[in-house]
Protein backbone atom coordinates (compact mmCIF):
# COMPACT_ATOMS: atom_id res chain seq x y z
CA UNK A 1 0.00 0.00 0.00
CA UNK A 2 1.44 3.54 -1.48
CA UNK A 3 1.86 6.41 1.45
CA UNK A 4 -1.21 8.18 0.05
CA UNK A 5 -3.23 5.46 -0.13
CA UNK A 6 -2.31 5.35 3.94
CA UNK A 7 -3.00 8.82 4.40
CA UNK A 8 -6.50 8.88 2.69
CA UNK A 9 -7.16 5.74 5.03
CA UNK A 10 -6.04 7.52 8.58
CA UNK A 11 -7.65 10.49 7.20
CA UNK A 12 -11.01 8.93 6.88
CA UNK A 13 -10.57 6.98 10.36
CA UNK A 14 -10.21 10.12 11.69
CA UNK A 15 -13.13 11.94 10.05
CA UNK A 16 -15.55 8.55 10.89
CA UNK A 17 -14.30 8.99 14.57
CA UNK A 18 -15.12 12.52 14.85
CA UNK A 19 -18.53 12.62 12.82
CA UNK A 20 -19.65 9.80 15.53
CA UNK A 21 -18.46 12.26 18.53
CA UNK A 22 -20.90 14.72 16.90
CA UNK A 23 -23.80 12.27 16.52
CA UNK A 24 -23.74 11.97 20.35
CA UNK A 25 -21.17 8.18 20.01
CA UNK A 26 -19.10 9.36 23.04
CA UNK A 27 -22.19 10.12 25.21
CA UNK A 28 -23.06 6.41 24.70
CA UNK A 29 -20.33 5.31 25.35
CA UNK A 30 -20.19 7.19 28.71
CA UNK A 31 -23.83 5.01 29.05
CA UNK A 32 -22.84 2.07 28.70
CA UNK A 33 -20.07 2.44 31.01
CA UNK A 34 -21.98 3.77 33.56
CA UNK A 35 -23.97 0.65 33.25
CA UNK A 36 -21.49 -1.54 33.57
CA UNK A 37 -20.25 -0.02 36.49
CA UNK A 38 -23.61 -0.30 38.31
CA UNK A 39 -23.90 -3.71 37.40
CA UNK A 40 -20.95 -4.97 38.53
CA UNK A 41 -21.30 -2.55 41.83
CA UNK A 42 -24.89 -3.04 42.88
CA UNK A 43 -26.12 -7.11 41.27
CA UNK A 44 -25.04 -9.67 42.96
CA UNK A 45 -22.59 -12.17 40.56
CA UNK A 46 -23.69 -15.49 38.76
CA UNK A 47 -21.50 -17.10 40.89
CA UNK A 48 -23.35 -15.46 44.50
CA UNK A 49 -26.89 -16.48 42.88
CA UNK A 50 -25.96 -20.13 42.17
CA UNK A 51 -24.63 -20.42 45.54
CA UNK A 52 -27.70 -19.06 47.24
CA UNK A 53 -29.67 -21.06 45.08
CA UNK A 54 -28.32 -24.44 46.02
CA UNK A 55 -28.18 -23.41 49.78
CA UNK A 56 -31.92 -22.63 49.31
CA UNK A 57 -32.28 -26.60 47.37
CA UNK A 58 -30.21 -27.97 50.43
CA UNK A 59 -32.77 -26.09 52.82
CA UNK A 60 -35.77 -27.70 50.63
CA UNK A 61 -34.41 -31.10 51.08
CA UNK A 62 -33.70 -30.61 54.68
CA UNK A 63 -37.42 -29.65 55.01
CA UNK A 64 -38.75 -32.26 53.23
CA UNK A 65 -36.54 -34.98 55.20
CA UNK A 66 -38.05 -33.55 58.11
CA UNK A 67 -41.36 -33.25 56.84
CA UNK A 68 -41.58 -37.09 55.76
CA UNK A 69 -39.89 -38.46 59.60
CA UNK A 70 -43.22 -36.40 61.15
CA UNK A 71 -45.50 -38.42 58.98
CA UNK A 72 -43.78 -41.62 59.30
CA UNK A 73 -43.93 -41.13 62.95
CA UNK A 74 -47.52 -39.93 62.80
CA UNK A 75 -48.34 -43.65 60.77
CA UNK A 76 -46.51 -45.13 63.39
CA UNK A 77 -48.49 -43.08 66.30
CA UNK A 78 -51.65 -44.70 64.55
CA UNK A 79 -50.99 -47.65 64.18
CA UNK A 80 -50.13 -48.49 67.15
CA UNK A 81 -53.07 -46.55 68.74
CA UNK A 82 -55.68 -48.67 66.53
CA UNK A 83 -53.97 -52.03 66.46
CA UNK A 84 -51.34 -52.18 68.89
CA UNK A 85 -52.24 -53.94 72.23
CA UNK A 86 -54.83 -52.38 74.88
Amino acid sequence: MSLRSRAWIVAATVGAVEAMKDQGFARWNYTIRSLHQHGKSNLRSYAQAKNKMSSTAANRAATQDQARQAEESLRKVMFLSCWGPN
